[in-house]
């Protein structure tokens, strides 16, 4: 029979990575289930007594050299227990029930994508790629500087036939762009050794496809900005490509119109993505990038808080939250909560000047071909064509609904 007590066991951990994050604060993580948590320095220390098998008591006992008082290691613990980072001491059972995947978006892969090896994409994302990616961008910038009539409008959207027609031509494009950001996201996640899984969500009335970056928090600060660029990188490239094109066409008149009036819509639609990833207020690739400059951890949250206490409604249950938010993050949440607040009136401007635009002259097209006759072609045209162009607003209420169906089941994502 053993004498031992709870204190005088080691600790069972899942395995978990802990990244130094500056300020006396660690990052730790579990990659498999996509969680993790932030701790002071003498939480980093406890955890990682316990990876090299020390016991409770052990580690309080560092702990309590480290701090210069006792620690209640086994409260942290307990803490360490809700959010999923103890094993159950059993390898076995362990290794034949994994944890379940945290989901962050209403629409969302299962599992975490591994390939390719990173080796295969490492040049991608060398620095002499970067050099390249940004001569794109400036560029471009220097393009749209020089020559305002290369700057898109809403009308170039349309570039041939009915409304309908020319965007059924464009669609694809969008969506193939679309997937080439997120592809090249997931690809600069592999070059640095993390996986990655695509989902499906919604911001306000937008449609997103975003890649799930959340391994990057096993890196070091500096080398997260990489992967969140990425998608905004090779889009650089291709509205530069765009743009050359459309300065040849200009300079050689032997180039058919169509060509030339294609590449604008190619750009309109290349230009209302970057204009869409500097609305930081939205959870954008820009917005990741400024949690990262400001060393943040859940700005999105305590701004939330932030602006219900500016307005009188936070709750007691809410004003708990926001005591126990990181210092950071309401440091910056004070002054992003305006922005937010600010920028939602932009957000719909944007959607009402470009998508909302282009909606209401596809919706006047597709309701002058429903009220044909349904014997005629053209009334069956329109039907496929218009169920097709108005995917993305269902799948938008679709996505918001999932989201309504899991906060009421206690589990938001």
């Amino acid at each position: 029979m053993s004498n031992l007590t709870a204190e005088d066991r080691p600790v069972r951990l899942r395995p978990l990575s802990v990244v130094e994050d500056g300020d006396d604060t660690y990052v730790v993580g579990d990659t498999e289930t996509g969680t993790f948590i932030n701790v002071p320095a003498v939480g980093a220390l406890v955890i990682r007594a316990l990876q090299d098998g020390a016991t409770v008591r052990e580690a309080a006992l560092a702990a309590e050299r480290h701090a210069g008082e006792p620690v209640d290691v086994p409260e942290f613990l307990d803490a360490l227990g809700e959010v999923g980072f103890l094993a159950t001491g059993d390898p076995a059972a362990d290794s034949a029930d994994p944890p379940e995947l945290r989901r962050n978006a209403p629409i969302q892969q299962r599992r975490w994508l591994t390939r390719p090896d990173r080796r295969w994409v490492a040049l991608l994302f060398s620095p002499t790629a970067w050099v390249v990616y940004a001569a794109a961008a400036v560029f471009s910038a220097c393009c749209f500087a020089l020559r305002p009539s290369l700057f898109p409008s809403p009308h170039d959207a349309f570039v041939t036939g009915g409304p309908g027609p020319a965007m059924l031509i464009l669609l694809p494009f969008t969506y193939g762009m679309t997937a080439l950001h997120e592809y090249w996201h997931w690809l600069a996640a592999r070059a640095a050794g993390l996986s990655a899984r695509f989902g499906i969500d919604r911001r306000l009335a937008f449609l997103v496809f975003e890649t799930d970056l959340s391994q990057l928090w096993t890196l070091p600060r500096n080398k997260r900005y990489g992967p969140q660029l990425a998608g905004l990188a090779v889009q650089s490239v291709v509205l530069a490509v765009l743009l050359l094109f459309r300065l040849v066409a200009a300079a050689h008149p032997g180039i058919p119109a169509l060509a030339d009036q294609m590449a604008a819509a190619l750009v309109m639609s290349t230009v209302m993505t970057f204009i869409w990833q500097c609305l930081i207020f939205l959870r954008t690739d820009l917005y990741s990038v400024l949690l990262t400059w400001t060393g943040c951890y859940d700005l999105w949250d305590t701004q939330r808080l932030l602006l219900r206490r500016a307005f009188g409604r936070l709750s007691p249950a809410q004003a708990q939250r926001l005591s126990e938010a990181h210092p950071r993050d309401v440091s910056v949440g004070r002054w992003f909560r305006w922005v937010y607040l600010i920028g939602l009136p932009l957000a719909l401007w944007y959607y009402a000047h470009f998508t909302g635009r282009i909606l209401l002259t596809v919706g006047e097209w597709a309701l002058q071909g429903l009220a044909t006759d349904p014997t005629q072609p053209r009334f069956w045209t329109t039907l496929v064509t218009t169920a097709f162009l108005f995917m993305s607003p269902v799948l938008v209420i679709t996505t918001w609904c999932l989201s309504w169906i899991r906060r009421l089941k206690g589990n938001p994502a």
